[in-house]
């Protein structure tokens, strides 16, 4: 039996379906959520095999208590998803500053800290899962999402170190990039009014937003199903690296992926030649 501390349980979510793929396993599960009474029907129907957190994944005080009290009520955490996100839309130029930085604390630097929580239990043990939940944005970028892409690439680079890193404790690390799912990640888009400081942006600034919530609720992806797959890519005898969910994502991605080693061949010799001469 395996325990999950997994960020992010808004209903309806990528952290819920983890939860309930982790029970179905017969695993405990440690679920945070910033409106913890959201969860209370669900928790109360799988008894002391889980634990309903509140936490605001950007106040380090609150994670280190969140990971304490797993650690105490479980004895410690085997699997983490790092699935608390979301993303604020905008110009590169014109996005509020308040804005952009909300959205590294929240995307970016909260998972760093969650993972200096969890990580000295982890490397005692010498096992552990983590599952750093980035997404299609954090392999190409978005316009309109254009921070939210950054704060994504940051994941992405992180993980791929610490992949390394903690490789000699036992410890396994995952990138999901999910694409378009039926999650409530767009919801909050149809309450909140366009807010672009660069007026020469503004239209394309309403596009985006128009956009998402024509697509609220008709999103491809289903959580459930994705989830699925990233469990049985972790099953693997050498699990992925990273796992790309969505029949959409895939496509952006496979063709981001095939344009850069395109351009780089094609560059090649502009590439090599920036070195001194051999012998120099």
């Amino acid at each position: 039996m395996h325990t999950w501390f997994i960020t992010g349980g808004t209903p309806g979510g990528f952290g819920m379906a983890y939860a309930d793929a982790a029970l179905e396993r017969g695993d405990n599960v440690v679920l945070t959520a910033r409106r913890p009474k959201l969860l209370d029907d669900w928790a109360d129907r799988h008894g002391d095999r889980v634990l309903v957190l509140p936490l605001d994944v950007t106040d380090a005080g609150q994670v280190r208590d969140a990971v304490r009290a797993a650690e105490e009520r479980f004895g410690g955490i085997d699997v983490l998803v790092n699935n608390a996100g979301r993303g604020w839309y905008g110009s590169v130029e014109g996005m509020a500053e308040a804005d952009v930085r909300r959205s590294f604390e929240l995307n970016f630097f909260s998972v760093t800290e969650i993972l200096r929580a969890v990580l000295p239990g982890m490397r005692a043990r010498r096992s552990g899962w983590i599952v750093n939940m980035s997404s299609v944005a954090g392999l190409r970028g978005v316009p309109g999402f254009g921070y939210y892409s950054a704060a994504k690439f940051a994941v992405e680079g992180l993980t791929e170190a610490l992949r390394e890193e903690v490789a000699p404790f036992g410890i396994r690390v995952l990138a999901v990039e999910p694409g378009a799912f039926r999650t409530h990640a767009y919801t909050a888009f149809a309450d909140e009014s366009v807010s672009e400081s660069v007026d020469a942006y503004l239209p394309f600034v309403e596009s985006v937003r128009t956009s998402m919530i024509g697509q609220d609720g008709c999103q491809p992806g289903d959580p459930e199903r994705g989830v699925r797959a990233v469990l049985d890519a972790m099953d693997r005898g050498e699990p992925p690296r990273r796992i790309v969910l969505g029949a959409g994502g895939y496509e952006a991605v496979h063709e981001q992926l095939v344009g850069m080693v395109e351009e780089l061949r094609a560059y090649e010799g502009a590439s090599r030649g920036a070195d001194f001469p051999p012998g120099e």
